[in-house]
């Protein structure tokens, strides 16, 4: 592994909260919190924003129970470069880049992935695009 090369993880970029409500949840993160609401995606998903860090509350996928591992979203300008050396250093993902979204001029992309402790990980990539 050649430490001086990075895969460009700039910081974290969003944050996932494992929910069993999510209406219920929204509008306690939302109303009592006070975070600023972003919106709302299927499948179970809304959005907000906690300063630097954007905060995912999700219904699990899979029959997985709320309160099992969030997952942490490193941020990175180029999501095939940064895969390309997480790989290189024994990273295995689960899912590679992949576009999730694309509304409001932007897509995102995610790369799933997991660590020695079977948590999960996930590079994460906004582009400007045209169009929407």
């Amino acid at each position: 592994m050649d430490a001086d090369r990075s895969p460009g993880i700039e910081g974290i970029h969003q944050i996932h909260v494992p929910v069993r409500d999510l209406d219920r949840a929204t509008a306690y993160y939302r109303d009592v919190l006070g975070i600023p609401y972003l919106f709302t995606a299927p499948p179970g998903m809304a959005f907000f924003q906690c300063g630097a860090v954007r905060l995912l509350l999700g219904v699990p996928e899979g029959g997985r129970e709320p309160g099992s591992s969030g997952i942490i979203y490193y941020r990175v300008a180029d999501i095939e470069a940064a895969a390309t050396e997480l790989e290189a250093r024994g990273v295995t993902f689960i899912n590679r880049p992949h576009r999730v979204h694309r509304g409001g001029g932007i897509e995102v992309w995610l790369a799933e992935f997991a660590d020695g402790e079977g948590n999960t990980l996930a590079l994460m990539s906004e582009l400007t695009v045209e169009g929407d």
